[in-house]
């Protein structure tokens, strides 16, 4: 099956999680390859089984180059355990959305150890959603804005974020009561052996502390359960130069820095993050 007569077919299933962006009214029918709202407003299914719900194209940080090294290290098993992770919070037949899916790997890796899930991952990244509809994975995929959320309310069982930012009005409009949301944000030590290769102790980069990210997630959700993560990632030497790439740690880094971060020989990484877990009423 064509990727864009695989989009059809999973947005002619499950229509009734879709709204329309503009006049918020859930939309109500598809027609050769486009769904409608009763406004009459209409958006095409891409060639490649995507919606596209932004207003206009908007630029992401995430280039062509970052989004294939990312798709290494992930395919490698970067977030392998953060992905059984999110898979023990879950049974079967969940209805799944995936926050900021970025090139899809997270997202395919999860949905291989879930039964029966329906799954629905966006980002503004077009390159990355592109990259997405290429992997082997029954998530439909489609460009949208986090603050806007083209879904209708109380349509899903749990929202997967990692590393993105949170709409959290927004996560709770759309989960259904009783719904999760799954959170996952960076501790002190994350990627600490390459922070110390590209920056120098007194840089604002060398640390990093989420006590503002978590302390905003128990405000929405004051009985949250907090599950740390710590593990050592090992990775073959010529990925290196990916692992390096995929991150934006590399942005702030001096050439110099970076230069020396690529001929370090590092072949493992820490992985230390925390799983937070936000049940809605």
């Amino acid at each position: 099956m064509k990727k864009r007569e695989k989009g059809v077919q999973f947005v002619q299933q499950h229509l009734n999680l879709f709204r329309c962006p503009v006049c918020k009214l859930g939309y109500d029918h598809v027609d050769q390859g486009s769904i409608g709202c009763p406004n009459h407003h209409m958006i095409d299914i891409s060639k490649k089984g995507t919606l596209y719900f932004l207003n206009h194209a908007v630029k992401s940080e995430y280039d062509a180059q970052m989004l294939a090294s990312r798709r290494r290290i992930l395919t490698a098993g970067l977030f392998d355990p953060i992905c059984k992770a999110f898979s023990r919070q879950m049974g079967d037949d969940e209805v799944i959305l995936d926050v900021g899916s970025g090139e899809g790997t997270p997202l395919q890796k999860t949905l291989t150890q879930v039964k029966n899930a329906t799954a629905v991952g966006f980002d503004i990244s077009q390159a990355g959603i592109n990259l997405a509809t290429q992997l082997d994975s029954n998530a439909f995929f489609c460009i949208a804005d986090l603050a806007k959320l083209p879904f209708q309310a109380q349509q899903f069982t749990t929202i997967l974020d990692l590393f993105s930012p949170s709409a959290y009005d927004e996560f709770q409009r759309v989960l259904k009561p009783g719904g999760q949301l799954l959170k996952v944000v960076p501790n002190s030590g994350y990627l600490g052996e390459l922070r110390q290769l590209l920056y120098a102790k007194e840089s604002k980069h060398a640390s990093y502390q989420n006590n503002d990210v978590v302390a905003l997630f128990k405000a929405h959700f004051p009985q949250a359960e907090v599950i740390p993560l710590h593990y050592t990632f090992n990775f073959a030497p010529q990925l290196l130069p990916d692992l390096i790439q995929m991150t934006p740690l590399h942005w702030g880094a001096t050439s110099e820095k970076l230069s020396q971060a690529k001929s370090s020989g590092l072949t493992h990484v820490t992985v230390d993050v925390t799983l937070l877990k936000g049940i809605t009423a």
